[in-house]
C-alpha cells in the first residue's frame, strides 16, 4: 500500500546499523490533523537512509511510504516505510555534499597544455 503525506521535518535521527548488511534511520514529520498537531515517524532503510539528508528540520516535505505491519511472538508491529522525499531542498545547499569530481574548467594550465593538440 503506498500513500503519501505532507507536513514539516521536526526530528531526524542518525543512522543505525542493525546488522553488518541492514542499516535503518528515522525521521518525525508534523502535520496539522483538524485542531492538533501529528507526530508522524518514518522509516528509512538501506541505501534510501540518505534521502533525509538534504532537508533541514522546519522544512516542508512530502514523504511517500508504504504501510507495512507484522507479527512477531505475538506481537504485532506497524511501520510506515518511507521510499521518496519530495521538498524545497534549496535551503540546504550550504549543507550539501561538495562534488568530489572537480570540473575541466578547474584544472591548473601548464605549459605542457599549451602545446598539447590531443583531444583527450
Amino acid at each position: 500500500m503506498a500513500f503519501e503525506i505532507t507536513g514539516v521535518l521536526h526530528k531526524k535521527f542518525d543512522t543505525e546499523e542493525k546488522s553488518s548488511s541492514f542499516k535503518v534511520r528515522n525521521f518525525v514529520i508534523t502535520h496539522k490533523d483538524g485542531e492538533y498537531e501529528q507526530f508522524i515517524q518514518f522509516q528509512l532503510t538501506q541505501d534510501k537512509c540518505a534521502l533525509i539528508d538534504k532537508y533541514e528540520e522546519g522544512s516542508e516535505i512530502k514523504v511517500h511510504f508504504n504501510l507495512r505491519g507484522r507479527e512477531w511472538q505475538g506481537k504485532y508491529f506497524t511501520n510506515l516505510s518511507a521510499w521518496r522525499i519530495e521538498g524545497d531542498s534549496s535551503a540546504s545547499v550550504e549543507n550539501a555534499p561538495v562534488d568530489p569530481f572537480p570540473s575541466v574548467e578547474d584544472a591548473p594550465l601548464s605549459s605542457e597544455d599549451e602545446n598539447d593538440d590531443l583531444p583527450f
